[in-house]
C-alpha cells in the first residue's frame, strides 16, 4: 500500500503518491520514519530536558527554523511520540511532554548524542568539508 501525502498548493489539496512503498516490516524502517529527521531527535532531546514550550524549543534549538520544528512538532503529536497541553487563561501556554512512546526513544537520542560527542573530533573537518 502506498502512502498518500496531502500537498497544499494555491488553495487546491493534491494527492501525492509514494512511487516507491516502504517496508514497515523493517524496524530500521520504522524507527527512521519516527524520530530520524533532521530535528527530532533534538526536539526530543529538549523536552526530555524539561524545554516545553514551543518557544523554549525554539531557542535551544536556534539553527532550526520556527517552522520546520512546528511541523515536525506536529508530527511527533501524530506519531503518539509528544502530548501537547493548551492553556486558556492568560497568559495563553502550550506545553509538550513525551508520552511513554517518547520516553522510549530517549534513551537512543542519548546513546546518539554520546557517540557523537565521543567521536566529533574526528570527524570535524570531514564533516565541514563535505556540507
Amino acid at each position: 500500500m502506498h502512502n498518500l501525502i496531502t500537498i497544499r498548493s494555491n488553495f487546491t489539496i493534491m494527492k501525492y503518491q509514494r512511487k516507491i512503498s516502504q517496508d514497515l516490516e523493517c524496524g530500521i524502517t520504522v524507527a527512521m520514519r519516527v524520530f530520524c529527521n533532521k530535528w527530532k531527535p533534538c526536539i526530543i532531546d529538549a523536552i526530555y530536558k524539561g524545554f516545553r514550550r514551543p518557544s523554549e524549543i525554539h531557542r535551544f534549538i536556534p539553527e532550526a527554523k520556527p517552522r520546520v520544528l512546528d511541523i515536525q512538532l506536529s508530527e511527533l503529536l501524530k506519531l503518539g511520540v509528544l502530548t501537547r497541553e493548551s492553556g486558556s487563561g492568560f497568559p495563553l501556554y502550550t506545553i509538550y511532554t513525551l508520552t511513554e512512546l517518547g520516553k522510549s526513544i530517549v534513551p537512543i537520542v542519548t546513546q546518539l548524542d554520546e557517540w557523537g560527542n565521543s567521536h566529533k573530533h574526528k570527524l570535524k573537518d570531514v564533516l565541514t568539508e563535505a556540507v
